[in-house]
C-alpha cells in the first residue's frame, strides 16, 4: 500500500511514520507538510528507505500544482495528522484522488460535518475512518469491546449500527510525562488542546446531546498504575458525536486528566490572544520519551458493568513516549488492517462501526499497549 501522511512535521506524525515504515504492508510513504523541511527531517529520522517528503497545502484548490489532491495522485490512503481544521479539505482531496482517508479526530462539530460525506465515500468505494488515534480511536473500540461484554453486537460490513440496549458509556483519559522537560511542554498541538478545553463540551443525558460549561469538574478517577488517582475535567470530544447512534446509550461523557501544573498553565492561556498562543506553541518543548497514557471506558447495561483499561508505555527502541505512540499506533494499525482487507466497510465512519476491537488490540499490543477487560465476575488481560 502507498500511504501519504499529512502534517508530517507535527508532534504525532513521527511515530506514525516510524510505525508504517516498519510495516510490511506499506510499500512507500509520502510525507506532506506546509513546512517541507520539517517533513524531510521526519522522513530522514523515521521513514527509513520508504519515505520521501514534499510541501503541500491542504487548503489549496485541486487545480493548484501544490495542492493536496495533486500530491495524493497514485496513493492508496492518506493519514491526516494535521490540525482538525483541515479535515474536510483533506477528505475532499482524497475523494478527488480516489484514496482512503484516516484522521486523528475532529473534536465534536467537525466530526458531524465529516459524517455528512458518507454518501460520497460510499459511492467511490472508499473508507473515511474518522478519529483513529487514541481518543478518539482506541477509546471508540474500547467502548465497542465493553458493549460486546454486555450485549450481543453484530456489526455489518456497511457500518450500519445495531441498537444495543446500553445505559451509559463513559470515557476517561490521562497522560503523564515521567521525565518532563523543565520548559513549558504539551502532549500534542497546543491550539487543539486549548480548543478542547475552551469549547463547550457535549455530554449525552437521557439520550440527548447537552452542552455543559468548559472544563466542568468530572470528579476523581482511579487510573491505576503508573498514574494513580487524578482529578478530571469534561472536554469536547468526537466520541460523544457517535456513541449515541452506535450504542443507543442514554448517558455518555468524556473526561480528561492532565498533570495539575500543566492544567494551570493552560487555564492561563485559555483567554490569550492568538499571537500569544502561537508564540507559546513555537517555544514549547517536546514531550520526553518517558510519557505514559492510560484510558478507561466504563459501560453499563441494567445492573451489569464492563470496564476496559488501556495503558501505553514508551517504546524505548524507537525513542518515543507512550503518549505519542498511544495516538499514533491506532492510525498505523488501521492502515495495516485496511491493506489486509480486514476492514471491509466503506463510507465515512467512526471506528466502532467498522473496525474489530480484537484485531486492533492485537496490533496495539505489539506497540507498547496492554488492555484489561473487567466485568463484575472476572478480570482478563
Amino acid at each position: 500500500m502507498k500511504v501519504a501522511v499529512l502534517g508530517a512535521g507535527g508532534t504525532i506524525a513521527p511515530a506514525i511514520v516510524r510505525d508504517l515504515a516498519a510495516s510490511e504492508e506499506v510499500e512507500s510513504l509520502l510525507l506532506l507538510d506546509l513546512d517541507g523541511s520539517r517533513a524531510q527531517q521526519v522522513a530522514s529520522l523515521h521513514g527509513g528507505s520508504k519515505a520521501r517528503a514534499a510541501r503541500t497545502d491542504a487548503r489549496a484548490p485541486a487545480s493548484d500544482p501544490g495542492s493536496l489532491a495533486r500530491a495524493l495522485e497514485g496513493c492508496d490512503a492518506l493519514v491526516n495528522s494535521a490540525s482538525y481544521r483541515v479535515n474536510l479539505d483533506a477528505m475532499a482531496a482524497c475523494l478527488h484522488a480516489g484514496c482512503h482517508y484516516l484522521d486523528l479526530g475532529g473534536l465534536y462539530w467537525m466530526t458531524g460535518l465529516q459524517l455528512e460525506l458518507d454518501p460520497q465515500f460510499r459511492r467511490q468505494g472508499l473508507l473515511a475512518l474518522l478519529g483513529i488515534g487514541s481518543a478518539p480511536g482506541k477509546t471508540n473500540l474500547m467502548a465497542e469491546a465493553a458493549v460486546r461484554e454486555l450485549v450481543a453486537v453484530d456489526r455489518r460490513s456497511d457500518g450500519a449500527p445495531p441498537a444495543p440496549r446500553i445505559d451509559s458509556v463513559h470515557v476517561s483519559a490521562a497522560g503523564r510525562d515521567l521525565d518532563p522537560p523543565p520548559a513549558f511542554s504539551v502532549p500534542y498541538a497546543l491550539r487543539t488542546l486549548l480548543d478542547e478545553l475552551t469549547m463547550r463540551p457535549v455530554v449525552l443525558r437521557d439520550g440527548r446531546p447537552e452542552e455543559i460549561e468548559p472544563m466542568s469538574e468530572g470528579g476523581v478517577v482511579e487510573f491505576g498504575d503508573p498514574i494513580g488517582t487524578g482529578r478530571t475535567i469534561h472536554t469536547i470530544h468526537s466520541e460523544l458525536r457517535t456513541f449515541g447512534d452506535s450504542f443507543g446509550c442514554r448517558e455518555a461523557s468524556f473526561r480528561l486528566c492532565l498533570a495539575p501544573a500543566l492544567l494551570v498553565e493552560l487555564r492561563d492561556l485559555a483567554g490569550a490572544a492568538e499571537a500569544e498562543v502561537r508564540h507559546r506553541a513555537a517555544e514549547a518543548a517536546p514531550p520526553s520519551a518517558r510519557t505514559v497514557s492510560v484510558h478507561l471506558v466504563e459501560a453499563a447495561a441494567g445492573d451489569r458493568r464492563a470496564t476496559v483499561r488501556a495503558v501505553t508505555e514508551p517504546i524505548d527502541a524507537w525513542g518515543l513516549g507512550g503518549g505519542i505512540v498511544s495516538t499514533a499506533a491506532p492510525a498505523a494499525a488501521a492502515v495495516r488492517l485496511l491493506a489486509r482487507e480486514a476492514i471491509e466497510a466503506r463510507g465515512a465512519l467512526p471506528p466502532e462501526r467498522c473496525v474489530d476491537p480484537a484485531e486492533m488490540f492485537a496490533e496495539l499490543e505489539q506497540r507498547g499497549c496492554r488492555f484489561e477487560v473487567t466485568t463484575p465476575e472476572e478480570v482478563r488481560a
